[in-house]
C-alpha cells in the first residue's frame, strides 16, 4: 500500500479547492440547521426568518424590485469618500507631527482627546453644523477614519532606530531625504495596518451616520425593515454589509501585500528576481 507521504506535495490549487469545499460544506450545514430549527418551531420565524425566505429576499431586493442598489451605492460612496479624506488627513498630519518635534508636543494631546470623545456624541453636533445631507455623513466617516492612520503613521515614524537616523545625518542626508529613504519605508507596515483599521471602521461610521439622520443608505433600509418586522429583507441588508466588510478587508490585505512586499517572503523573492532580471537586461543594453 502506498503511503500518502510518497505522493509528493499537494499542489496549491488542490489545497485551495479543498479549503473552499470545507467552507461551503460548513455553510450549507449551518443553513440547513437554521432552516430545520425554524420549521420545527425552535426559532421564531418572526425574528429569525427562514434561510429560504432570505434567499427570496435577495432575489427581490437585487433583481425584481432592485431598490437596494441606490442605497448600497450611497453607503459605499460615503465609505470611500470618508475613508480617503480621513486617511489622507491623518497620514499628512502624522508626517508633519513626526518631522517637527515642537508640533508633536503641542498637537498630539488634542488629537488623543478628539479620539477619546465618543462618535455617537459628536455625530449630532456635526449634523447640526453641516445639515442632514452628504457632507455631514462623510464628515462622520472621515472622523472615524482619521485616528488609526494618524497614530500608526506617527508610531512608525518616531519608532525608527536612532542609530539609522544618525547614520543618514552623518552621510549628509537632508531631512527630506531621511524621510523618503528611511522613515517612510520603515513606517509603511504601520501605515498599512492603520489603513486597514480605518477601512474596517469606515463602514460602521457610515451606518452610525445613517442611523442618526438620513433618508437613504443601507442603515436606513435596515431601520425601515426592522420597524415593519420585515426581517428577511433586514437580513438581506445585514448580510450585504457583512459581504462588503469581508471584501473590503481582503482588498486591504491584498493592497498591504503589494505595497509592503518585504513582509512576505515569497513575494520578496519574486520582486527580487524581477528586479534582478530588469537590472541584468539594462546592463546588457548598456554594454
Amino acid at each position: 500500500m502506498t503511503d500518502s507521504s510518497d505522493l509528493g506535495p499537494v499542489p496549491p490549487g488542490g489545497r485551495t479547492r479543498g479549503v473552499i469545499a470545507r467552507h461551503v460544506a460548513i455553510l450549507v450545514t449551518l443553513l440547513a440547521a437554521w432552516e430545520i430549527a425554524c420549521r420545527m418551531g425552535w426559532l421564531d420565524p418572526l425574528f429569525f426568518p427562514y434561510p429560504s425566505a432570505i434567499l427570496v429576499g435577495f432575489w427581490r431586493l437585487y433583481v425584481t424590485q432592485g431598490n437596494i442598489w441606490p442605497h448600497l451605492g450611497l453607503t459605499m460612496a460615503e465609505v470611500l469618500a470618508g475613508f480617503l479624506a480621513g486617511s489622507a488627513l491623518g497620514i499628512a498630519l502624522a508626517v508633519c507631527v513626526g518631522l517637527i518635534d515642537r508640533l508633536r508636543r503641542y498637537l498630539k494631546p488634542y488629537v488623543i482627546v478628539l479620539e477619546a470623545t465618543p462618535r455617537i456624541a459628536i455625530g449630532p453636533v456635526i449634523i447640526a453644523a453641516f445639515g442632514f445631507g452628504w457632507t455631514s455623513k462623510t464628515a462622520i466617516v472621515m472622523l472615524v477614519c482619521f485616528f488609526a492612520p494618524f497614530v500608526n503613521t506617527l508610531n512608525g515614524m518616531v519608532g525608527v532606530e536612532p542609530e539609522k537616523v544618525s547614520m543618514f545625518r552623518s552621510m549628509g542626508a537632508s531631512k527630506l531625504q531621511t524621510f523618503r529613504k528611511l522613515m517612510l519605508p520603515s513606517a509603511l507596515p504601520e501605515i498599512s495596518a492603520g489603513l486597514r483599521l480605518a477601512m474596517a471602521s469606515a463602514l460602521g461610521g457610515a451606518l452610525v451616520a445613517e442611523f442618526i439622520a438620513s433618508n437613504a443608505g443601507l442603515g436606513v433600509l435596515i431601520t425601515q425593515y426592522t420597524g415593519t418586522l420585515n426581517m428577511s429583507s433586514a437580513f438581506v441588508c445585514v448580510l450585504t454589509l457583512s459581504a462588503l466588510g469581508y471584501f473590503i478587508f481582503r482588498s486591504m490585505e491584498e493592497l498591504d501585500r503589494i505595497l509592503v512586499f518585504w513582509t512576505d517572503r515569497d513575494r520578496t523573492a519574486r520582486v527580487s528576481r524581477r528586479r534582478l532580471a530588469s537590472w541584468r537586461a539594462r546592463m546588457g543594453d548598456d554594454a
